[in-house]
């Protein structure tokens, strides 16, 4: 994504299409109430000419760090898993609730019906600290609830709106940023101890490995069409040399098949060595972690080189599953990335 400077309180994107609901209202598009800040409530982003739209959808419902009439601003913000539509509704503080949520969430699928773009089949949300509303404003809405951390182009975005928007707006606090409150050591993903994968779902064998990036771009190797089961995060956006290389994880299995369909199951968010507790952990949903192996000397060098080639490709690595190293086709294959508590 563009990272433009915002001209605007609710700058979206550099899209050419973008479009206030209050002004289609007529074809049956409500809107929340909006809050004093000088924009329009509820303000889309649609996809550009030749770019598709996804009925995967990644939504947020959170506190900024900026205050309106004394009191913190509430958004929600939809994307989907391309990035391609975009939406932002501004809440009061009092109209925080599950209803506010779901009359969002139907009022930019109604807006996509009109439209003609795919409404959703599954819906991303990352935030503990909202599962109860989230779930509940979900459970009225025809679409499948899913907690969890893989929401890349939600987490790109609100990062975007973190550095270029929200500095931009009037009564803007740093101290309230997620940065700074990362610094603090309140950051927003709260973090459990490791459960033990089940024997029958553990690997045999681990190697650490890596692919080239241009492997993941388009004309590259790797596709959806043919890792098996999986995800691949996506890579457009990056800003990431062509010449590098994206460090994994090979899991190994005589029952590759079993485990690949497992985690197919769960919804994995990065693969971490924790080097100070000499552990492998497969991290998913939003607070669980699966450890997977124990590092000895010389796999502990292997997985510091590891979570130093992802901090330098700004997390992104992946996980593969295969019955043996002559596997031509992984079981399941995960293009991940690590994001930042």
């Amino acid at each position: 994504m563009p990272r433009t400077k915002a001209l605007s309180p609710f700058l979206l994107t550099a899209s050419k299409d973008v479009m206030d609901l209050n002004a289609i209202s007529s074809d049956g598009i409500g809107s929340s109430t909006g809050v004093n800040t000088g924009a329009t409530t509820g303000i889309v982003s649609l996809p550009e000419e030749g770019q598709i739209c996804s009925t995967d959808w990644e939504l947020d419902v959170y506190s900024r760090p900026v205050l309106v009439d004394g009191k913190k601003l509430w958004e929600v913000l939809i994307t989907d898993s391309t990035g391609s539509l975009k939406y932002v509704q501004p809440l009061p503080s009092s109209s925080v609730n599950s209803k506010s949520v779901r009359t969002s969430i139907e009022s930019l699928i109604t807006l996509c019906s009109t439209l003609s773009l795919p409404a959703p089949k599954q819906i991303r949300f990352f935030r503990g600290q909202m599962y109860n509303m989230l779930n509940i404003a979900l459970s009225e809405v025809d679409v499948v609830a899913t907690p969890s951390r893989a929401t890349y182009s939600l987490k790109s975005w609100i990062d975007q709106r973190e550095s270029y928007v929200y500095p931009n707006m009037p009564d803007y606090q740093e101290n309230l940023s997620a940065e700074a409150l990362r610094k603090a050591g309140r950051g927003f993903l709260d973090i459990s101890s490791p459960v033990k994968l089940p024997d029958a779902l553990r690997g045999e064998r681990y190697a650490f490995v890596s692919l080239p990036l241009s492997e993941f771009r388009e004309g590259g190797g790797v596709t959806a069409e043919n890792i098996g089961l999986g995800r691949l995060c996506p890579t457009e956006n990056l800003d990431l040399p062509e010449d590098s290389f994206v460090s994994g994880v090979v899991v190994m299995s005589a029952r590759a098949k079993g485990l690949a369909a497992w985690m197919a199951g769960t919804e994995i968010a990065c693969i971490r060595c924790d080097l100070r507790k000499r552990n492998m952990v497969m991290e998913a949903d939003i607070s669980t972690q699966y450890l997977m192996a124990r590092l000895d000397d010389g796999q502990r060098k292997e997985g510091e080189a590891f979570e130093k080639a992802k901090e330098e490709m700004d997390g992104l690595h992946f996980l593969a599953v295969q019955e043996d190293e002559e596997d031509e086709e992984p079981k399941g294959f995960w293009l991940l990335k690590d994001v930042a508590d």
